[in-house]
């Protein structure tokens, strides 16, 4: 049985123009609807400016505001610091930071820590087998997430650092200081002196007998 586009000759001229017609409008309105339903783009917030490290880390400190922190720090620092939070391993400042130098609370100028301390744990974090300056850190029981971990935080910002393991290496007291690069500043050590934090230096200088 013939249809009737078949037996029409005008028919089987028209139908593939319509169809081919009726596609077109189909495409530009599936174009227009998709474009008219992409949200509106943000413009970019400035970046923070930097927090400003005092002159002298060894002196007295006063925490800033809540607001002030949020002004001053990045987003990823503020969620890190101030919210407990964890940056994500490989993808962060000092993970991978063989510089010698020592590592200082990014909100209190603090010293926390020495790259001589610093060792490539594997995890993608920061790690240290001890302070710099112990008086500098606390340590607290977390219970978050249903495990029992000693949290580490800067004793006079109270920043969220990281996370203190038993699993370090032995032959350095078998500690792994995990910590999030969004909490530490890293002062190079030749701009210790610069930056104020001359006493240190010293732990870079070359002695005698040492390799060049």
């Amino acid at each position: 049985m013939s249809t009737p586009e078949k037996s029409n000759p005008f028919l089987r001229q028209f139908l593939p123009w319509h169809a081919g017609f009726a596609a077109i409008l189909v495409f530009v309105a599936w174009v227009y609807l998709g474009r008219a339903q992409q949200p509106t783009p943000i413009a970019a917030s400035p970046s923070p400016t930097p927090m400003t490290i005092p002159a002298n880390p060894n002196g007295t400190f006063t925490k800033p505001t809540d607001a002030e922190l949020r002004k001053k720090l990045t987003a990823e620092q503020y969620r890190v610091t101030c919210e407990a939070g964890t940056e994500p391993p490989f993808r962060n400042a000092y993970w991978n930071n063989h510089r010698d130098g020592i590592y200082v609370d990014v909100i209190s100028g603090k010293v926390l820590f020495s790259s001589k301390d610093k060792f490539d744990s594997g995890t993608g974090w920061p790690s240290f087998t001890k302070p710099l300056v112990k008086e500098n850190v606390v340590q607290h029981t977390d219970s978050s997430f249903g495990m029992d971990r000693t949290e580490v935080v800067a004793k006079d910002s109270n920043a969220h650092l990281g996370h203190v393991f038993d699993d370090g290496p032995s032959e350095a007291g078998g500690m792994r200081y995990c910590m999030n690069s969004a909490s530490l500043r890293f002062i190079p050590a030749d701009k210790l002196r610069e930056e104020g934090y001359g006493e240190y230096v010293s732990l870079f200088e070359k002695k005698d007998g040492d390799k060049k």
